[in-house]
């Protein structure tokens, strides 16, 4: 990266510059004060983040990644932001990949915002994504994030893109109810055959990662699973077999273990919602599984999650079929902790239908794009697609 260059913040110097381990400490502190989504008033509720010691956990999975810092006069971390570059499909049927920029982690003190220190630091990470031959740079934030937005869209040129929804279910200590679509089978496949699968009927997906191969058979992906009515399971007979002549209907998806990568927390709660949310958690622990008690799990202190991505699949029972692959991952979850399982899909996804989720968890994301080059055709101006790929190592 270039050396440090030192800019003006309305009175205080700030240099913008790489990340070194000296940092990690600093880093810490930052991201613990600096809430995730729209800021934070009194009697809101607020999401902030652990990394667990590490800061480049949401990038380090990347294949080509940096981290920035903003450090002030007196040596005081005061912003951060980290991008990665890969290749994606920009869902013309799979066959056109480009090489994009993912921004993300933008955080700015609360003491030193309105001063221009996010442009920059979205300025320069930039200069490295056009060094890298990025063609695109892409960041998602939620849509009622109003200095987000228009920090993005009217002073760093970023056009509104897509519009994904983020859907969270907690977990509860009983089985969620089965789905209604008839007998089931759920199989997990081998990275290998999920590797095949995907690339044969989901390489067309928006943002589809060409190392997808990487991404399945990384120690945080915990399996890949494969929904399918119960007699075109016995005998399985493989994937080859499956994707020669697939059933009807069918679903896939694989689970990725953020709990180990980061936590998070829920700050600004009232008693009264603490309360509950115990009251609730009694009541399932006594109750359950019989009366499958709808319980809130403990998020106003740290805690975990998993993500559920590369969710496709075709078929009338797709939806249902999906259903089953949640219930199956809530299971997962629950086993090894997590208190709640999220997904994100597409606006026009028709199986986030089959996703159940609690509204008041999720959020609405809006993803903003910026072409760094000219080339091929323009995506910024191309219509969504049906299903949209959220690659989970930068969740």
């Amino acid at each position: 990266m270039a050396a440090v260059v030192p800019e003006d913040d309305g009175g205080a110097a700030v240099a913008v510059r790489e990340f070194d381990d000296r940092d990690r400490a600093a880093v810490e502190r930052l991201e613990r004060a600096c809430e995730v989504g729209p800021s934070c008033g009194k009697g809101k509720l607020c999401l902030f983040t652990d990394l667990l010691g590490d800061p480049l956990c949401r990038v380090r999975h990347s294949p080509a990644y940096l981290m920035l810092v903003a450090e002030a006069a007196d040596q005081v971390i005061v912003g951060v932001v980290r991008g990665c570059v890969k290749t994606v499909a920009c869902g013309s049927g799979g066959s056109l990949f480009f090489k994009v920029a993912y921004l993300l982690g933008l955080r700015v003190s609360p003491g030193h915002r309105r001063r221009g220190i996010g442009r920059r630091l979205v300025e320069r990470m930039e200069e490295w994504f056009r060094q890298m031959g990025a063609e695109y740079a892409y960041v998602a934030t939620d849509r009622g994030n109003e200095p987000s937005v228009r920090l993005f869209t009217a002073r760093c040129g970023y056009a509104k893109f897509r519009a994904p929804s983020v859907l969270v279910h907690p977990v509860f200590r009983h089985d969620l109810a089965p789905s209604r679509s008839g007998r089931l089978a759920v199989l997990q496949l081998p990275p290998r055959d999920a590797e095949r699968l995907y690339r044969d009927r989901l390489a067309g997906a928006e943002f589809f990662p060409r190392d997808i191969d990487a991404v399945l058979s990384n120690a945080l992906s915990l399996g890949t699973f494969l929904a399918v009515p119960a007699a075109a399971a016995r005998p399985w007979r493989g994937v080859a077999a499956f994707l020669a002549a697939p059933p009807e209907s069918w679903a896939v998806a694989s689970v990725w273990n953020c709990k180990d990568a980061f936590r998070l927390e829920v700050r600004g709660a009232p008693r009264l919602w603490r309360a509950a949310a115990r009251a609730t958690r009694a009541a399932d622990r006594a109750l359950s599984p019989w009366l499958r008690v709808p319980s809130v799990p403990n998020l106003f202190e740290p805690f975990g999650m998993h993500f559920l991505y590369g969710l496709g699949g075709a078929g009338p029972a797709a939806p249902r079929m999906a259903r089953a692959l949640c219930r199956h991952a809530h299971n997962l979850a629950r086993a090894a902790g997590a208190r709640v399982v999220a997904t994100e899909v597409g606006e026009r996804d028709p199986l986030r239908a089959g996703v159940p989720h609690w509204p008041r968890l999720g959020a609405e994301d809006l993803w903003c794009i910026k072409r760094l080059a000219d080339g091929y055709g323009d995506w910024t101006k191309a219509p969504p697609g049906a299903s949209i790929f959220v690659d989970p190592r930068e969740f």
